[in-house]
């Protein structure tokens, strides 16, 4: 064979080689993990419990995605969005304080979607016999009854509810010691601070210092919706949006309601 016709043969060949040296290292190069991710969750304080839980279960299914929470009351919690404070998604008790960020646009309109339902029970320390009923709160025995701040915190604002529709708010005014959010008032009457207070069943399902005397009137207050969006500054916002839909799925579902919580419909 002449030099001529062997020399393109000895660069195909040497093409070929190359060729497969870059396959071959192609093949055991590891394919590149998911960019990890962080999302901070603005959740009322008496979720707590549960979406701590929850978040646990996440890495199952996102194994890249960290999930970190701003506990508060749902008030307090709009204020931090409005001035600009971090989150992907907001967990409000109450519509009140949803309707003002979606009306100001802080929120994604289109991922807005009611995720939770609770009630609210009176309760009394655990020995306490002084107060069996609402009615019991106006006896002249009782000094101090724990709710939340009527302005800010949705607990407080249906227990507003519940005392002017049952004609008694005006007879104990001067008896009410407020809460920052339910989970202080629930402490007030843990500790004895408080001779009654208004929490949410969920929250009272949590102590063995207390005990729930009865249960509001269904109809004495609005549906209590725990309504869930996206931030509209939410940096991620598409994997805010797929936790969004975990917290809505069977997993998160079996959670919630063992902490008392029942689904929206």
């Amino acid at each position: 064979m002449s030099q001529r016709r062997l020399f393109p043969l000895m660069l195909r060949g040497f093409a070929a080689f190359c060729l497969a040296i870059a396959v071959s290292c192609a093949q055991q190069q590891p394919a590149p993990e998911s960019e990890a991710t962080t999302l901070l969750i603005s959740a009322a304080a008496s979720v707590t419990d549960a979406m701590e839980e929850v978040a646990t279960l996440y890495p199952e299914q996102q194994p890249n995605t960290t999930i970190q929470h701003n506990f508060g009351s749902s008030g307090a919690l709009q204020q931090q969005i409005e001035q600009g404070a971090p989150a992907d998604i907001f967990l409000s008790a109450a519509q009140r304080q949803m309707d003002a960020l979606e009306e100001q646009d802080f929120i994604r309109p289109e991922t807005r979607k009611n995720l939770l339902q609770n009630t609210i029970v009176l309760i009394v320390p655990q020995d306490s016999e002084t107060v069996n009923s609402f009615s019991d709160l106006t006896s002249g025995n009782l000094r101090r009854i724990a709710v939340g701040e009527f302005a800010s915190v949705p607990a407080g604002q249906y227990a507003e509810e519940v005392l002017t529709n049952l004609g008694i708010l005006e007879d104990i005014r001067d008896k009410l010691v407020f809460g920052n959010n339910v989970r202080q008032v629930l402490s007030f009457v843990e500790a004895g601070n408080a001779d009654a207070g208004l929490v949410y069943a969920t929250d009272a399902a949590l102590s063995d210092r207390i005990r729930i005397v009865e249960n509001a009137p269904a109809n004495s207050h609005s549906p209590i919706v725990y309504p869930i969006a996206v931030v509209q500054d939410s940096e991620n916002p598409e994997a805010a949006q797929s936790y969004l839909e975990f917290l809505s799925g069977e997993t998160a579902k079996s959670v919630f309601e063992k902490y008392g919580f029942k689904m929206a419909t």
